[in-house]
């Protein structure tokens, strides 16, 4: 038939789909024609990005002279200690992004963190075990319990003062948990007499490491054989220590202005009978109640608990803060003042929370207790509706 393409099938006017063709065809080099021309446009009205420069990854780890961590030598002569030093520098610059945000922190946290080593005459260099403990994060924490830019589990953390509980947690406060940690490695130190030995401590706990140096007779960190963490635990300081303290060596160029700042803030004691709101300390303090849970990141919920408690406000929010808070909170406990009720034999939380036809939670939240807590009869409890 006329008009039939051979071998195809089809049997219609070839010159529809040749004439679509040719319109869709200048349609889309019109389009492209535009783009092109709204990006030449827009290029020029953009800043130019700075070109990224670094060393290869195998100059990087190419050591030329000795380290030190903690004024102890590190002994790269031994090929295994080289090789195992070169694996955590190669990790970390793979990781860049996360190099950068170390820096980015450590303008944050090292000021506090350096004067505290000074002024308990530590060396400097535990520094950066914060770093590959936590990424110098206050909510960092792992499924083994550590929390905290050092990474206190909690029976170490009570055994060095800080308070953790169910509405508090110190090991989130970077400036109290730098005490501990300083205290920590002071009493590592004094029992190992080695600081590459005391960081192994701190890793894997100071029991286990002096089981595993009396069982191998050995007292020397690059000579025991440890947990795979803890052997490379003291590598990975080092490595942290090489990057941070010369980034521009290996590409960092950061300016002044790309570090975080030191946080600034007025400490205070506040001592309550009661649990008293975060949101009345934010009143007091003249700020808002985010502000004051951002500086106090050990504050696990909205309330603080009886007791005393080392708070942080925003710079110069404690001069008269205490005739600020005063009257607030007698206001607060005024307009929701609660009854006493007397636990009687048989009583529990959940039916005495039913009883006085209270949430659950606020009965366990103002009276300091948790759902696992044990009460006996004549305990007095509040009741806030």
């Amino acid at each position: 038939m006329p008009g039939d393409l051979p071998g195809t099938g089809y049997t219609g006017d070839i010159t529809v789909p040749i004439r679509r063709f040719r319109i869709l065809l200048l349609a889309g080099l019109f389009i492209l024609f535009c783009a092109s021309l709204a990006t030449a446009a827009s290029s020029k009205r953009l800043p130019s990005s700075e070109v990224s420069q670094f060393p290869s990854l195998e100059s990087a780890v190419r050591f030329k002279t000795p380290i030190y961590f903690c004024g102890e030598l590190v002994p790269l002569n031994r090929a295994d200690i080289r090789e195992r030093l070169e694996k955590e520098m190669l990790l970390m610059l793979w990781d860049r992004a996360q190099v950068i945000l170390w820096l980015k922190r450590s303008g944050r946290y090292f000021p506090y963190i350096e004067k505290s080593l000074a002024k308990a005459k530590l060396p400097d260099d535990l520094k950066y075990v914060a770093v590959i403990e936590s990424a110098l994060k206050p909510h960092a924490g792992s499924n083994r319990g550590a929390r905290g830019v050092w990474q206190f589990i909690p029976t170490t953390g009570r055994n060095y003062g800080l308070n953790i509980d169910r509405y508090v947690d110190e090991r989130r406060n970077y400036h109290l948990a730098t005490k501990a940690a300083i205290k920590y490695f002071s009493d590592l130190h004094g029992l190992f007499d080695s600081w590459a030995l005391a960081c192994a401590g701190y890793n894997m706990g100071e029991m286990g490491l002096k089981k595993r140096i009396n069982h191998q007779e050995v007292k020397d960190y690059y000579h025991l054989d440890l947990p795979n963490e803890t052997e490379r635990y003291l590598l990975r300081a080092v490595a942290a220590k090489l990057l941070l303290s010369d980034p521009a060596k290996y590409g960092f160029n950061l300016k002044p202005s790309d570090y975080y700042k030191p946080l600034r803030f007025d400490p205070v004691r506040l001592k309550t009978k009661q649990s008293a709101p975060i949101v009345i300390v934010a009143k007091a303090a003249g700020t808002y109640y985010k502000t004051i849970k951002d500086m106090n990141p050990q504050l696990l919920n909205d309330i603080i608990p009886g007791g005393e408690h080392m708070l942080f406000l925003p710079l110069g929010a404690a001069d008269g803060f205490a005739k600020r808070y005063q009257p607030l909170i007698e206001e607060y406990r005024k307009k929701y003042k609660g009854k006493t009720y007397i636990v009687k034999r048989g009583d529990t939380l959940t039916a005495i929370a039913r009883k006085n036809n209270i949430p659950f939670w606020k009965l366990l939240k103002y009276n300091n207790l948790n759902n696992r807590s044990v009460i006996r009869p004549g305990q007095k409890l509040v009741i806030l509706k």
